[in-house]
């Protein structure tokens, strides 16, 4: 005999259930999408669930750990949600709750995965850290944070941030304006990070002092980076000979993240790229890391993670055929 359905009241009191649910009550529609036997109908903070007793003590399980990841860090999102069903967690299972910066308008940011978290350790344990892999893991944001937290601690003075000035199977032609405004389309994921983590009218004052200092791959050369958090982003990009100048930069008192996705190498054919060689050579330095981001630590949308699978299905497919035909 079938169970008749019973309504279950849960309280979103504690929480800015607003917030929690999204605009427009995005995260409520997604979690309804999850939950196709149950009946949810939000009236405020109030929420009723209508449904079988077992798919209501698994709809509780599942909702008390998407608060929990809610409360830890501020807001939550679909590859949260799909995290949590298929594990009983979401991807901060495993990584501490130290805050690395208090952002704007409340935000807090920490690391929210195991790698990230190992990222943000390395970097209390070594001088220089690489960080590798794909889109949307974190490594660029994570970097920005840990410099942001380093100046706000006045353990360093300044905060430089460089890249290569390589399009991604783009040409973007002349660019006008000073040399910021030519690097501001290469370096937007930089200025993004900063705007979350500095207010504005500080974050300008910075930039014309120089606090932080925005600066071509190609001008690093000849410099001696002393007191300075420096981060060298798309470092893919940069070749043998342009990574090695840049790593003989570091001075005194100086912290460098080099990030990067070496699976998008923009640079011609017959160029190899500094990053893939460097961390080959420099892994077992002293005073070095690297460490390796993938698939489970993207953070993006949830579609995201799938994209990157099947790009990397697709590699895997052609490596075959060549070694076939070998």
């Amino acid at each position: 005999m079938e169970e008749k359905g019973i309504e279950k009241i849960i309280s979103l009191e504690e929480i800015d259930y607003m917030r929690f649910w999204g605009t427009n009550d995005k995260m409520l529609d997604f979690v309804r999408l999850l939950f196709p036997k149950l009946k949810l109908v939000v009236r405020g903070e109030m929420l009723k669930v209508i449904g079988s007793t077992d798919d209501i003590v698994l709809f509780e399980d599942k909702l008390g750990a998407m608060i929990t990841y809610y409360e830890k860090f501020g807001r939550i999102n679909e590859n949260a949600i799909m995290q949590i069903m298929e594990n009983g967690g979401g991807p901060d299972t495993e990584q501490s709750d130290e805050i690395l910066v208090h952002g704007r308008n409340g935000l807090l940011i920490k690391a929210r995965t195991p790698n990230q978290q190992r990222l943000v350790e390395a970097v209390k344990k070594n001088d220089m850290v690489f960080a590798i892999g794909p889109a949307g893991t974190g490594k660029t944001y994570t970097a920005v944070a840990l410099a942001v937290r380093a100046l706000k601690n006045k353990e360093i003075r300044r905060i430089i941030l460089t890249r290569p000035a390589v399009e991604a199977g783009e040409n973007l032609g002349f660019l006008p304006g000073d040399l910021r405004d030519k690097l501001d389309p290469y370096l937007q994921p930089l200025y993004d990070a900063l705007r979350d983590m500095i207010p504005q009218q500080k974050l300008l004052s910075y930039w014309e002092d120089n606090t932080i200092e925005i600066a071509p791959l190609a001008f690093m050369r000849g410099r001696t980076l002393d007191n300075a958090f420096v981060i060298l982003d798309e470092a893919q990009n940069a070749t043998s000979a342009q990574l090695k100048m840049f790593l003989t930069r570091m001075g005194r008192n100086a912290k460098f993240i080099i990030t990067g996705d070496i699976t998008q190498i923009d640079l011609p054919r017959n160029q190899q790229s500094g990053l893939v060689q460097a961390t080959q050579i420099l892994k077992g330095i002293d005073g070095i890391s690297v460490i390796e981001l993938d698939n489970s630590d993207v953070i993006r949308h949830r579609l995201v993670t799938n994209i990157i699978r099947a790009y990397d299905k697709l590699k895997e497919a052609k490596k075959e055929i060549e070694e076939d035909v070998i």
